[in-house]
């Protein structure tokens, strides 16, 4: 045997063995390989952000947007608007989608698959908008990349369904652990936000695709952090109805900047090119004024949780950016939303800090704290993933004296925007007004881990229409469960149970034996042949039971050139599965 065919026989066993929802150790090496592939994208993405803004910058620093001249200041984003609306405008409609949400809706309605396309277009988006200093953060294309890496390479193997749904995820929390330097965060930002569902086995394979994506991000950038976060810690319990408060206002500023988002994506009749158009003359007006908005502006961050500065600058760029952010998105400008809205987090906690000094000079944290737990509660209203706030914060700070006050926060503010102003994640809603709905329902979900090669009954045999009494008795002799008829082009025409055969041999006589069976026309209860490619998951097969209005499909494996059938799969066997085999 060729080494080539040794490859591909070692490849197919492979992919066999991840139709099943138990293959952790085949699960855990495509964590691995996704987690280092991810980790390659985001650090060639960051550099390819940060090395022209190391030169075009004043003083060299790729986040020195405030050193620039107030013309350069509205030109700059202008300009970086005015590439994306001619090439959004350009690009044919699907292609235009990024983003999270994108993940989102190509896990719920298309497995997971995301195309190369897609990839190259939120690379190239997320480059331009940051350097042109848009109001962008890189985490959310971030995600699009790492997801959609993780899928191609699946795609590339071949794998079930089911395990590049998992790939998804792999590179979801890749590119958070990555970018933030935040591993544990990462992995409960894929299971909360984007896949919503928690499972060990889904679990372990993330959470060696996190780690690996951050042992290499330590080798390129060190083991620090995105922010440089001082040691911060709460002074008294006496500020705990203060926090709260903070939580309350914090849920309303996030229940905002998903509305002010929603609202804009109203006007998505009016052509892309001018949203867009519109969106840049909006974020350069705001620029001229308040050069923080412009790119990630994590050295503002920095700032709010290093410094005391003004509550009014504090609260003035923090309204600022929500409203260039969460307009600019709205509008269709394809920009990161997650590091804008750490940033207004921040910065709005950081003038709740500044404030309760004034109030209770003798016992109030410093700003730093407040702007810290600022950004968890707007992560948890904003993204409704508390879970996944604090523990980045936590992760961020290394320091436990954030629990309980984060928590208190974190989950304040989740509650007054989903419960108060009725606000769902913002991605959920973007996909809501897209027509999409994400449908985490328990049932789908179990169904969506397992390939139909996992439940499919390999006892089959083909067979033409008719058969002579010997070449039927010998074919028995095999004990399929299903006859596959086909017609003389050898294309599956009808499937037959393999007893209703037996059945009508038992009723012939020795005297009226015929010479030919025809299995079309003999008494039997035949099934129309449709097929299932075999990469399908349980899920793609209920949905083709109702499409086809069918109880049995054939399972075919589609190769490069020819196509050949590997089992039959019933509706009974799926909903066996759901019965007997949860997970």
């Amino acid at each position: 045997m060729s080494l080539k065919h040794r490859f591909e026989n070692y490849t197919q066993l492979f992919s066999n063995r991840l139709s099943n929802v138990d293959a952790l150790p085949q699960l855990a090496i495509l964590g691995l390989l996704s987690g280092i592939a991810t980790a390659v994208i985001i650090l060639i993405f960051r550099f390819c952000i940060e090395f022209p803004l190391s030169f075009f910058l004043p003083n060299g620093d790729p986040e020195n947007f405030e050193g620039l001249s107030g013309s350069l200041r509205a030109l700059l984003p202008l300009s970086a608007a005015s590439i994306l609306a001619i090439t959004w405008y350009k690009i044919k409609p699907p292609n235009r989608k990024v983003g999270v949400s994108l993940v989102m809706e190509r896990l719920n309605y298309h497995q997971g698959y995301i195309s190369g396309r897609s990839f190259f277009a939120q690379f190239c988006a997320g480059v331009v908008s940051i350097i042109g200093g848009l109001s962008s953060g890189r985490e959310g294309p971030a995600v699009h990349l790492g997801a959609a890496c993780s899928s191609l390479l699946g795609q590339k193997m071949r794998l079930p369904n089911n395990s590049i749904r998992t790939l998804v995820a792999c590179g979801t929390a890749a590119a958070i652990s990555a970018s933030f330097n935040t591993p544990i965060a990462g992995v409960i930002f894929a299971m909360e936000v984007v896949m919503m569902e928690y499972t060990v086995v889904g679990f372990t394979p993330v959470v060696i695709s996190s780690v690996s994506a951050a042992v290499l991000s330590h080798a390129v950038y060190g083991a620090e952090t995105a922010f440089l976060v001082p040691h911060l810690f709460l002074n008294s319990l006496l500020e705990i109805p203060y926090i709260i408060l903070c939580g309350f206002l914090i849920g309303a500023i996030g229940a905002a900047f998903v509305f002010i988002t929603t609202f804009f994506m109203r006007f998505s009749s009016l052509n892309i090119f001018y949203r867009i158009l519109i969106a840049g003359l909006i974020t350069a007006a705001i620029a001229s004024v308040f050069p923080q908005i412009m790119g990630i502006g994590y050295d503002t961050v920095n700032l709010s949780l290093n410094n005391t500065v003004s509550v009014w600058l504090f609260i003035a760029i923090a309204v600022a950016k929500l409203f260039a952010t969460s307009i600019s998105a709205g509008l269709g400008m394809p920009i990161g939303v997650i590091g804008p809205t750490l940033f207004i987090g921040a910065t709005f906690g950081a003038a709740m800090g500044v404030i309760a000094q004034h109030l209770m000079p003798e016992i109030a944290s410093t700003p730093g704290l407040y702007a810290m737990l600022g950004m968890g509660a707007m992560m948890g209203a904003v993204l409704q993933a508390p879970l996944s706030a604090l523990m980045a914060i936590l992760e961020l700070t290394s320091n436990h004296n954030f629990i309980v006050p984060g928590m208190l926060m974190i989950v304040t503010a989740h509650l007054v925007a989903n419960t108060l102003f009725k606000q769902k994640s913002l991605f959920l809603s973007v996909l809501e007004k897209q027509g999409l709905n994400y449908n985490a329902n328990p049932t789908l979900q179990v169904l969506r881990r397992s390939s139909v090669e996992s439940v499919m009954d390999r006892k089959f045999a083909q067979t033409g229409r008719f058969l002579a009494l010997s070449e039927a008795k010998e074919l028995l002799r095999l004990s399929p469960t299903w006859l596959i008829i086909e017609d003389d082009n050898q294309i599956p025409v009808s499937l037959l149970p393999a007893v209703d055969l037996v059945h009508f041999l038992e009723t012939l006589k020795d005297s009226d034996e015929p010479a030919h069976i025809d299995l079309i026309e003999m008494p039997a209860q035949r099934r129309n042949a449709f097929a299932l490619y075999n990469q399908a998951t349980l899920q793609e097969a209920l949905d083709h039971f109702a499409e086809k209005q069918c109880d049995v499909l054939y399972v075919e494996r589609r190769g490069s050139t020819i196509s050949r059938i590997i089992g039959v799969v019933a509706r009974t066997d799926v909903e066996n599965h759901y019965k007997y085999k949860k997970v």
